[in-house]
């Protein structure tokens, strides 16, 4: 402890040790707070922190500037989770009665299902799952009534519809929060191939009859697949610490453990879930059972593929300080995203793929530039 706060937390482990100890947090010293918000605000997880602090009744105990940004925190997260709230209501205005089987996922599902990852979770879109064959009639009509397409370049268009498992997204202009239309929780050229039939069949109605959540089960494979396969993981330590909630909560049921391994042994997704459980072991302390981390284990990957995951991982999971990024985590970023478009196209259309975005962001920089040259005249 005493070398990570001479040193600055430049590594930096502060927020890991908040998430896994929040009763160090009442000793830390000023500097430390400082940082302790700083990475917590660019993790997305500052509101997480104010829920833990106020739920340990200890909010008063706290120097009042830090108080300060922890009710902000949880002021900020409130309106985000609201906005969500509206979003999902309007599209239930906009469907008018139609008979279509909304599938809320990740954030949404958790915070209209009042599950714990939703404590202090910020979100800024709306993830749904509704059946392929029904897509195109819920898309029009999302747009008849308001919604627009973010992605209009043609061939985000076209990469959206034939390859991937959602639509471009969509966005109201009056609100803005972006609307995902999955129907399936993979790519459709992935190498990992669930079956979405499987998924809507077993999802459990909310107290809305109109809505649905995936079972336990699914709900966890599908954070897994998100997190280690999509490859983004600008919210990675957020999205991990809500795997770990979703363990502890739905752990405490008798036979949950064995309907996951066999959920993700029979939809082919027994890899994302040894990674799932791995890392909320080995980052943040989760409490899992022996047994499945070694049935789970049959997805592990060779040893030195794991070897090299665990480090990038890590580079990736662990926050930055930020006075002094680290080109580790930008290189393991980068390995991590290549990675993802490994798993997700075969190899002749990931290098089409990688070389029109890269085009593509070169015409965008060159526009910019020319753009930024003319005002300056």
């Amino acid at each position: 402890m005493m070398a990570n706060r001479k040193n600055g937390y430049r590594g930096t482990g502060i927020l890991l040790t908040a998430l896994r100890e929040p009763g160090r947090m009442m000793g830390f010293e000023p500097g430390e707070w400082d940082l302790l918000l700083r990475v917590a605000r660019h993790t997305r997880l500052l509101g997480r922190l104010a829920v833990i602090v106020d739920e340990a009744g200890e909010m008063e105990q706290l120097p009042a500037s830090v108080r300060d940004h922890f009710k902000a925190a949880r002021v900020f997260v409130t309106h985000y989770q609201r906005t969500a709230r509206w979003e999902i209501n309007r599209i239930l205005a906009a469907l008018e009665g139609d008979d279509v089987p909304l599938v809320l996922l990740k954030g949404g599902a958790y915070i209209l299902a009042g599950l714990p990852p939703s404590r202090g979770r910020l979100l800024s879109d709306v993830d749904l799952l509704v059946p392929r064959e029904l897509l195109d009639s819920f898309e029009q009509t999302l747009l008849a009534h308001g919604w627009e397409s973010v992605k209009l370049e043609e061939y985000d268009q076209r990469y959206y519809r034939t390859w991937m498992h959602e639509l471009p997204p969509l966005s109201h202009p009056e609100r803005g929060l972006e609307v995902d239309i999955h129907h399936t929780i993979s790519p459709l050229t992935s190498r990992l191939n669930p079956d979405p039939e499987k998924l809507f069949r077993d999802s459990i109605s909310l107290a809305d009859k109109r809505l649905r959540v995936l079972q336990p089960v699914d709900m966890v494979l599908h954070s897994a697949v998100h997190l280690f396969h999509d490859g983004e993981f600008i919210n990675g330590l957020r999205d991990l610490v809500d795997l770990a909630d979703l363990f502890q909560h739905f752990g405490k049921h008798a036979d949950f453990w064995e309907k996951l391994v066999g959920r993700a042994r029979s939809q082919g997704l027994l890899r994302p879930l040894f990674y799932a459980l791995r890392y909320t072991k080995r980052l943040l302390a989760a409490e899992l059972p022996d047994s499945v981390v070694a049935a789970a284990g049959e997805g592990a990957p060779s040893g030195p593929i794991l070897r090299l995951m665990d480090n990038l991982i890590e580079a990736v999971m662990i926050p930055e300080h930020p006075d002094f990024p680290r080109r580790r985590r930008a290189a393991a970023q980068w390995l991590l995203y290549v990675r993802s478009h490994w798993l997700r196209m075969p190899p002749g259309m990931l290098l089409q793929h990688l070389a029109r975005k890269k085009i593509m962001r070169w015409r965008q920089r060159k526009t910019i530039a020319r753009t930024s040259a003319q005002g300056s005249r």
